[in-house]
C-alpha cells in the first residue's frame, strides 16, 4: 500500500520513531548519544520546536516532537544528515545509518501526550537495559522528575496536567510512570488511522493540517545558488566549474554539488548532472570519490562541512522569511 503523505500544521504532535539501517548500531559510545542530543538543542533554536519527551536507545530513537511553522519533514532532514555524516566519518563507513523513511505519527495531544511521554521513558524498562527508567542516561526522564535547569525537554505542558507545586507535579508524574513500569509493548499507541493518526475519528475529521509534500523545503536553494557556495569554499572560478574540459579540479566540484545537492537538498543525480550538462553515470562515480575523501581526508572533511552549514543556515533562513 503507497505511504500517505504526511500531514503538517503550526502544533501538530508527533511521535517519531528512527530506527537503523537493518537494525544496526547508530550509538556506540556516550559521546555518539551527546552529539545526537547536542544537534536537537542546536535544530531546537532553529527552528522553535518543542521536544516533550525523547530516548535514544542503542539502534532506534524515540522522540515526542510539537512543530511549529517548519515541517516535521525539514527538521529530520538535516538532523539524520548531519549526524550521519559525523557517524560515518567517525567509524569510517558509507551509505544509509538510520532505516529509509522515519516513522511519524500524527497524535490527538489532549488524549495521547501524557501516555506517550511515560511509554516512551519506559522504553529502557522494557529493553531489559534498567529496572528503574531513572536509571537510563539517555532519556528526557531524569529531567522530569528533578530540578534540570538546562533540560534539552520541554516538560511544561505534561506536567501541568498534575495539580501543586513543582515537586508535586513532578513526583505525581514520576508515580504516574511507575504505574505503568509493568506493561509491555503497547499496541494501541501504534494502531493507527489511515496509517498516520493517533487518534479517534472525531481528532482525524477536524484536522486543520495540509499535506506536506516530500522533501519540503529542499529545492529552496537552487542548484546555481549551491555551486556558487561550493565554488566559493573549494576556490574554484565558474569556468573550471562549469567547464566541459577534463579538469580535475572542475570535477571535483561538480561531485561535491552533485553529493550535497542529493544529500542535503534532496536533487536527484540527473538532474545535478543535467545541470552540469553532463552524464549522470560519471557524476554518481565523482559522488562516490568524494564520499571516500570525506572519509579519509580532515581537511577536506571540513570544507564540505563549511558548505553544509552555509547551506543549512541558508536554508533556515529562506523557511523563515
Amino acid at each position: 500500500m503507497a505511504r500517505k503523505p504526511r500531514v503538517h500544521f503550526p502544533g501538530a504532535l508527533y511521535h517519531v520513531i528512527a530506527r537503523g539501517n537493518r537494525g544496526q548500531e547508530i550509538f556506540r559510545d556516550d559521546q555518539d548519544h551527546d552529539l545526537y542530543l547536542r544537534y536537537i538543542r542546536e535544530y531546537k533554536e532553529r527552528f522553535h520546536f518543542c521536544l516533550h519527551a525523547y530516548v535514544l536507545m542503542v539502534n532506534h530513537v524515540h522522540l515526542l516532537i510539537e512543530v511549529g511553522e517548519v515541517p516535521l519533514s525539514r527538521i529530520m532532514q538535516v538532523l539524520q544528515f548531519r549526524y550521519t555524516r559525523r557517524y560515518n566519518w567517525k567509524y569510517a563507513l558509507e551509505g544509509h545509518l538510520f532505516q529509509g523513511r522515519y516513522k511519524a505519527i500524527l497524535c490527538d495531544k489532549d488524549s495521547y501526550l501524557l501516555q506517550l511521554s511515560a511509554y516512551i521513558h519506559l522504553n529502557p524498562v522494557r529493553a531489559g537495559i534498567v529496572k528503574d527508567p531513572s536509571e537510563y542516561p539517555w532519556s528526557s526522564y531524569r529531567s522530569y522528575i528533578t530540578r534540570d535547569r538546562f533540560s534539552l525537554a520541554d516538560r511544561s505542558f505534561v506536567l501541568s496536567l498534575f495539580a501543586g507545586g513543582r515537586t508535586s507535579v513532578q513526583r505525581a508524574y514520576e508515580l504516574f510512570v511507575r504505574d505503568h513500569l509493568q506493561e509491555g509493548h503497547r499496541g494501541d499507541l501504534y494502531r493507527t488511522v489511515d496509517q498516520r493518526f493517533l487518534g479517534d475519528h472525531e481528532f482525524v475529521k477536524s484536522d486543520r493540517g495540509v499535506p506536506e509534500k516530500r522533501d519540503a523545503n529542499s529545492h529552496k536553494i537552487s542548484l546555481e545558488y549551491l555551486a556558487s557556495v561550493v565554488s566559493e569554499v573549494l576556490a574554484l572560478d565558474r569556468l573550471t566549474l562549469y567547464g566541459a574540459t577534463r579538469n580535475r579540479k572542475g570535477a571535483l566540484g561538480r561531485a561535491v554539488v552533485g553529493y550535497l545537492g542529493r544529500t542535503l537538498c534532496g536533487y536527484e543525480n540527473k538532474a545535478v548532472a543535467a545541470h552540469f550538462n553532463m552524464d549522470p553515470s560519471a557524476l554518481s562515480h565523482g559522488i562516490r570519490k568524494v564520499e571516500q575523501r570525506i572519509r579519509e581526508n580532515v581537511s577536506f572533511a571540513k570544507r564540505i562541512k563549511r558548505v553544509e552549514e552555509k547551506l543549512q543556515s541558508d536554508q533556515y533562513s529562506i523557511i523563515q522569511a
